[in-house]
């Protein structure tokens, strides 16, 4: 995007500061146009330039004044300036270069998608609380690792593992920096240079090409591989244990599901065989879920307390996916398996930090009170959303765009399918409503374009609005669809305006 917006930039700032030779009617020497170049000083003095140098930095802007005015100059030696360059119209083009350019490559989104937990998107939306405990703070000290009663040094791991306990009713917990962190620290810490025991039909892949096999791989243990594609029974991991055994793994198939003739053992299942052998069981649940969803109309999830109850050691899972809070990895278990991962050398690599445990903090306090982290967490409103509201919320967007827009934009609400997302319940179909829009001008395809630039005059003409949230939005049929379901905050007015300059 900023290779193409420079270019365009580069054309524009030719052909905005001056006229070609072909349609002047009247031209200067080049010593003359040098002569009339603006001064620097006067350019640093326009309000402008001031304000701009109070936002960027006084180097900043300058270096940027100083960079179109050697364009301005290879163009005249070139020939192709012929009259003289105002200031206005520099430090017009200039001022639109720098903020194009400092513009942050990591920027808010509108969602239209109806895909929820949206990796690319930043999956999921912290709730409002989870908003308020990172500002307080990232804006100040805090007692990340300071203990106030006692006035002394304190553990970072004590904001998060009480909760842990409480809603899992894990005897202890641990949090690090992602789920594939957690797994790897848990292999690390009880299977190297030792083997692992798992599943064929478990070992996944999840984004991004990374597997299971691998995480094995780096954490030194030896994978063992037992039973089908389709089919392991418990009597398979008996027949894999030996002397070098260290851990059995089972991993939840987040990301797909394996239907028809197939079996895989149950969680008590494999602990009871643990148990035999005095090997602890890993269940890396992946997404994770602390609430039954099964109520709601989704499909059955294993909740982290029921792997708990069933017998496992360990349980991993993620932060930011079902759960709807920050990136993290969570750990629960046993006291002796957690204190155990709290002493390895990884736990200070794979650490949290003050904001992250923030947002953790406050997202799982609202899992005390189901009907509340249902009420407050955007995730989880999205994904047990009736149809009845996410018709509602499809009407309400087609009235706002129809009262904006008029006859200019095509619009109707019609039914769609929704998805959780994030390699979450990948059975799950989501019956939705959708808005599908078509602007009488603009191919399906272009309106899905300019939406997801920011560009509301083209891409040959204008460069990327810095103020305009990029809309992602999918196309079929000829028409763009529009999922308000995953919608927040002032999305829809954003949406509305947006698409009332792009069609204007």
């Amino acid at each position: 995007m900023l290779d193409d917006g420079t270019r365009v930039e580069s054309r524009s700032t030719i052909d905005a500061m001056s006229t070609q030779k072909s349609t002047q009617n009247s031209t200067h020497t080049q010593s003359e146009l040098y002569r009339a170049l603006p001064n620097m000083d006067d350019m640093l003095d326009d309000a402008r330039v001031v304000q701009a140098s109070h936002t960027y930095g006084r180097t900043v802007v300058l270096d940027m004044l100083r960079a179109r005015l050697d364009e301005v100059r290879s163009a005249i030696t070139l020939g192709t300036v012929t009259t003289t360059v105002d200031a206005p119209k520099l430090i017009d083009t200039a001022l639109a270069t720098l903020a194009l350019r400092e513009m942050s490559t990591l920027r808010r989104v509108i969602n239209a998608t109806g895909i929820v937990v949206h990796t690319n998107l930043g999956r999921s939306v912290l709730a409002d609380e989870a908003l308020e405990a990172v500002a307080e703070v990232a804006g100040g000290y805090s007692t990340l690792e300071y203990n106030v009663e006692a006035g002394e040094r304190g553990s970072r791991h004590d904001h998060i593992e009480r909760l842990l306990c409480e809603l899992t009713g894990a005897e202890a917990g641990i949090a690090v920096n992602n789920n594939a962190a957690a797994v790897l620290l848990a292999l690390t810490c009880f299977a190297k240079g030792k083997e692992v025991v798992v599943s064929r039909g478990q070992l996944v892949e999840i984004g991004g090409s990374f597997r299971i096999p691998d995480i094995c791989a780096q954490s030194g243990a030896r994978m063992v591989e037992v039973g089908t594609t389709n089919k392991t029974h418990v009597a398979d991991y008996g027949k894999a244990f030996g002397s070098k055994t260290g851990l059995i793994l089972k991993v939840h198939t987040s990301n797909f599901d394996i239907v028809g003739f197939a079996e895989t053992p149950t969680t008590f299942e494999l602990a009871q065989l643990g148990a035999q052998y005095d090997v602890p069981l890993l269940e890396d649940q992946g997404s994770g879920v602390l609430i039954d969803l099964k109520p709601f109309g989704l499909p059955y999830e294993p909740t982290v307390t029921e792997a708990l109850f069933s017998g496992a050691s360990l349980v991993t899972f993620s932060g930011d996916k079902l759960l709807g809070g920050p990136q993290a990895g969570l750990i629960v278990g046993s006291r002796w398996a957690i204190d155990t991962l709290k002493q390895h050398p990884l736990v200070r690599a794979l650490r949290l930090d003050k904001m992250t445990i923030a947002a953790l903090e406050a997202t799982l306090k609202l899992y005390r009170d189901h009907d509340l982290a249902r009420a407050r967490i955007p995730t989880l409103r999205m994904l047990t959303m009736r149809i009845e509201e996410s018709r509602e919320r499809a009407e309400m967007l087609r009235g706002m765009l129809e009262s904006a827009l008029g006859d200019r934009l095509t619009c109707e609400v019609v039914e769609d399918v929704a998805y959780a997302g994030g390699g979450s319940l990948p059975m799950a179909d989501l019956p939705s409503f959708v808005v599908r829009v078509r602007a009488a001008k603009l191919s399906a395809r272009e309106l899905e374009e300019r939406l997801r630039d920011g560009d509301t005059t083209g891409p040959a003409t204008a460069p990327q609005n810095p103020a305009t949230p990029p809309i992602v939005a999918r196309v079929r049929d000829g028409y763009v669809l529009l999922d308000p379901r995953t919608f927040v905050r002032d999305d829809a007015e954003i949406v509305v305006e947006t698409l009332s300059r792009i069609v204007a």
